[in-house]
Parts: structure tokens; sequence; C-alpha cells
């Protein structure tokens, strides 16, 4: 629950036109102060003023991204938060107020915009990302599986290293909030504008951060997920201590990436660290995590083998 001055504060951020406009918006969507003063009509100077009240109320969260800042509604986790109540007063807004209407033409407006500068930077990179996916298994074969080892709902869904969110939009039907975390600028272009598209897209972001070091609270994701992100690492086995550290007790972790190889070329040409890892190497990293390894699940290809290592943190004894 809510203490009442900060309830009372957090009123008096959103009783105000534009302000509640800003909820709505961002509520939908990342989105800087470029974007939002040009769905908005109104000055950068002003709309930055109203951030920065909507955000001192925690109702609004911003997040740096380099050069820029993006803004998203303060998530709710259903105990009567202030997200909970950020997410109220949007959802009481009628949906054919004409001003509502108009705004969120316009928010659609700016992220086509999004989607052409991602289509861009995705075209530059098609090549790079079609000749690793001729050395293994279809990706359907792996997600179907992914899938399989998750049947239940999920809570929060971490994916570290999102790249493209496919991730993200692979378990998005069976998740309440996916967040997404990546190093690459280009990347969480590509990200945002996929997950525009999607339907739920309220319920997934995506943020700019180090998988070695996530700024995220302990024990506070049910599923963490990392695709093809461990052979790009400088130290794979941090990056597996922070999946473990934010993952609450009975929550699951999939690893998915190659299992050894001799491929050179994809350490000089393609950013490879690592030229994949033996299920014993990958235990042992889970293991120290504080996690219990499941079966390892292999997918030969020809020439990669790609492997699903699950793991799930052991549950807390009252």
């Amino acid at each position: 629950m809510i203490e009442v001055p900060k309830l009372l504060n957090a009123l008096r951020a959103a009783a105000e036109p534009t302000r509640l406009r800003l909820l709505a918006l961002c509520a939908h969507a990342d989105l800087t102060v470029n974007e939002l003063a040009q769905v908005l009509g109104q000055s950068q100077p002003r709309i930055s003023r109203h951030l920065k009240l909507l955000c001192e109320a925690g109702i609004l969260d911003r997040s740096r991204e380099g050069v820029w800042a993006f803004y998203r509604l303060t998530p709710g986790r259903g105990d009567g938060s202030l997200g909970d109540l950020a997410q109220s007063l949007v959802d009481s807004i009628a949906e054919d107020d004409p001003e509502m209407v108009r705004d969120m033409a316009r928010l659609n407006a700016v992220q086509q915009e999004r989607a052409s500068a991602a289509e861009v930077y995705f075209r530059a990179n098609a090549a790079h990302w079609d000749t690793l996916r001729c050395l293994y298994v279809d990706e359907t074969k792996i997600e179907k599986r992914l899938l399989e080892l998750v049947p239940g709902p999920v809570h929060d869904h971490l994916d570290l290293g999102t790249g493209t969110g496919r991730i993200l939009e692979l378990f998005e039907a069976r998740t309440e909030r996916g967040l997404g975390i990546d190093r690459s600028h280009e990347m969480l272009g590509v990200a945002r504008a996929s997950l525009a598209r999607s339907p739920r897209s309220r319920r997934l972001s995506v943020r700019h951060g180090d998988i070695c070091s996530l700024p995220l609270r302990d024990k506070s994701f049910d599923l963490v997920t990392l695709h093809q992100v461990l052979h790009y690492a400088p130290d794979p086995a941090a990056v597996i201590r922070e999946a473990g550290r934010v993952l609450e007790p009975g929550g699951k972790v999939l690893v998915v990436d190659f299992a050894p190889h001799e491929l050179e070329f994809l350490r000089a040409e393609h950013a490879h660290r690592c030229l994949g890892f033996s299920d014993g190497e990958v235990k042992g990293w889970l293991e120290t995590a504080g996690l219990a390894p499941g079966e390892p699940q292999h997918f030969p290809g020809d020439p990669l083998t790609v492997t699903i290592w699950p793991a799930t943190a052991t549950k807390t004894l009252c």
C-alpha cells in the first residue's frame, strides 16, 4: 500500500492535462523527451518539467541510455504500489477520448519512424545474422523447446543481451512483465521497433545496461533467459552470477548457446569471445551462482550444436 503523503503527491502530479497525457503515452512505449514533444506539440523544456514532476512522484520511470533518456510508466506489482496507481489512472482514460485518439495517432507515426530506422540497421546487418543461422539448427526448434521448459505463467521475465527482443516476444503470451537488457544502442532500437508491434507492448520494455552488473534488485524475476549471449561476454561466469542474483527462489534460468567448436572465424569476424561451452563448464557456473542445473538439451547442427542449459533457483525453506 502507499503512504498518504506519497499517494497525494502522485495524484497531484497526475492531476494536470498534459501530465496525464504523458502518462498515457509512456504506458505504451519507452519514449524520449523529443518524441513526447513531437507527439504533444509542446516545447522540450515544458515537457521536461512535466516529466520531472511525474518521476519525482514515483509514477514514471526514467532510464539513461547514452545521450538519451527514456521514460516509461512505473511498472505495477499488483500490491497497491505507485506503479499500480499509475496503471489504474491510465486505464481509467476513455479510449475514444478525442485528445487521446489524436495522441495515439501521433505516437504511431513516431513509432513508424523508429521502425524505419531499425529496418535500415537490420538490413545492413542481415548478412551477418544469415551467416550464423545457416551454421546451426532451425531456431524454431529451439524456441519450441524453450516454451516447453516454461509451461506455466511468468510474472517477471528478464532477457539478458536481448538483441532484437525476440525472446521477449516468444514468452509474451504467458508473461505479465518482460524486460530486456542490452549494451548495444542499435539493437535496442531494433527491439523497441519490434516490440511496438506486439499487442502486449505495454508489458514489454528494454533498457540499456551491462549484463555483468545489472541495475536490478535481488530476487526480482521468476524467469531469466540468455539466448546466444554468453559467447560475447568477457566474463560468462559473472553473467550467470548476476542471473542467479536477480532470480527469485523457485525461478528458472534458461541459457542457450553453442557447444564447443573450432570455427575460429566467428571470433575473428563476428566478435565471439568464446568458441562454445561444455556442459561441465556451464554446470559449474550455475552451481556457483546458487542454481540447481537441469538436464542439458542438445540440438546438433552442421557444424554447430546448440545447447539449452536450464537451471532453477533453490527455494528458501521457512
